[in-house]
């Protein structure tokens, strides 16, 4: 039974936080001025040299220990844990409105500026 320690793909890493910030690698690649074609080998290279490492966790803004530590397994906890905690609900405990009332009243300015352009139509034509 081998019982080695599983060893860190650090491209896999940058792979997974790039998408989950929804980066494509041309976006990376142009953050960091390099070709697509390097993201795509950096993200298939199981080591990474620091420096290069350090502009691509600036370009995703994370740390390197984040690229380095990351784990699909922890921001699986990360998201559990701010909703567990009510992080989500307090962006939306203090709401003075109802979002249904702002779609009304923005409906209802959009109907009466479609009334006055209307009626500016037929006093134009109606000046003819």
């Amino acid at each position: 039974m081998n019982t080695t320690a599983k060893t860190k793909h650090i491209g896999r890493n940058i792979n997974r936080i790039r998408e989950l910030k929804g980066m494509k690698q041309e976006a990376l690649a142009l953050a960091i001025g390099v070709s697509q074609q390097t993201i795509s080998n950096l993200e298939a290279s199981e080591n990474i040299d620091e420096e290069k490492l350090l502009e691509i966790a600036k370009a995703l803004e994370v740390s390197i220990e984040a690229i380095k530590n990351f784990s699909e397994e922890n921001v699986i906890n990360y998201f559990n844990n701010i909703y567990d905690n009510g992080a989500f609900n307090k962006h939306y405990e203090n709401c003075t409105f109802n979002p249904l009332d702002k779609v009304v009243e923005l409906y209802e300015r959009l109907i009466q500026a479609e009334k006055e352009k209307n009626e500016y139509l037929e006093k134009l034509l109606g000046g003819k």
